[in-house]
């Protein structure tokens, strides 16, 4: 099909995701399998609602390929030592680029404008990372020399930061949440301009906290109004932002749809709260349709994810063993 990152009206999206949904359905065998097993007629899915989503835990257990082909690149979950990891095979490392950057470019512009500098030393410490690859596309797009990357040099970064604060330079910090606070600790900072993310985890390292508190202490040892944030994950090639309290808006090429907790089938999109569903046309080449194991909540501007499932392992729209 033809190039999937577009600015779709409503309309445009839907007729897209449908013929997409036909692609997948006749060349994704790990696809094909599950919408076998829930009885799907392919001629009689004519709206979004009727779509199934693949359960992300699949890529866990399957090979999702749309197609046959050999992956330019190769996605990871992370997790701890001895967990299942998602694997997401890339056949097309530029359609991934350029989802990254288009959808970057749809909320804050160009990546020439901005210093990036990551703290993320437990991805760092991890190969085939997402994020990873990410950041790194956007400091090359960027091309900033003080652009790089901080494992636990908590030094070196406040001085990095006191060096962009004073020169008045558009500066982003993408940081893992645990390393974000040890850093907020010893080295708080008040540089109003500066853009915080946020990208989630412990790791184990330190206590889970709700995110109202979380962010009321990254404010105030930064000086900023808003932590900002990005709803990715290995198994998309699209991301979603939210620029202040955890509400997520995606590109043109990406939606966000809730399903009920109660049935995990549903497709309405209709629930105030429910489990996140992830349309990614961008995943041209592996599955455009998730079923995460996220809960979220609507909101006018978009989707608060609000956690995990507790039972993710065992939720029932994992039906089935290919």
């Amino acid at each position: 099909m033809n190039d999937p990152i577009q600015p779709y009206s409503e309309l445009g999206f839907a007729a897209v995701a449908l013929r997409v949904f036909r692609r997948q359905f006749f060349l994704n065998p790990t696809y094909h399998a599950y919408c076998q097993y829930l009885n799907i007629d392919p001629d009689k899915v004519s709206k979004l609602s009727d779509i199934p989503f693949l359960p992300i835990s699949f890529f866990k257990s399957h090979e999702v390929k749309t197609g046959d082909f050999t992956p330019e690149l190769i996605f990871r979950s992370s997790g701890t030592t001895g967990m299942q990891h998602s694997v997401h095979l890339i056949r097309d490392a530029l359609l991934y680029q350029r989802s990254l950057i288009a959808g970057f470019r749809h909320f804050y512009g160009n990546p020439a404008d901005y210093t990036f500098l990551a703290l993320l030393p437990n991805y760092l410490e991890q190969k085939h990372s997402s994020l990873v690859y990410m950041m790194d596309e956007l400091m090359r797009q960027s091309g900033s020399a003080d652009s790089g990357y901080y494992l636990y040099n908590h030094k070196e970064l406040y001085q990095k930061l006191q060096q962009l604060r004073d020169r008045h330079q558009k500066t982003i910090l993408w940081g893992v949440t645990f390393a974000l606070l040890d850093f907020a600790e010893k080295y708080p900072i008040d540089f109003p301009e500066l853009i915080v993310f946020e990208t989630g985890g412990m790791k184990g390292r330190r206590k889970e906290m709700v995110k109202e508190e979380l962010y009321d202490i990254l404010r105030k040892a930064f000086g900023v109004s808003d932590i900002h944030s990005e709803y990715g994950m290995c198994e998309l090639l699209s991301q979603a932002y939210s620029k202040g309290g955890n509400v997520f808006a995606t590109p043109p090429w990406m939606q966000l749809r809730l399903r009920s907790e109660k049935d995990p089938l549903d497709g309405s999109d209709t629930v105030g709260t429910g489990v996140i569903n992830v349309i990614d046309l961008a995943n041209l080449h592996s599955c455009s349709f998730i079923a995460t194991e996220d809960l979220g909540r609507r909101h006018h501007d978009g989707i608060e994810v609000l956690g995990r499932l507790d039972s993710a392992q065992i939720r029932g729209c994992n039906l089935m063993v290919l």
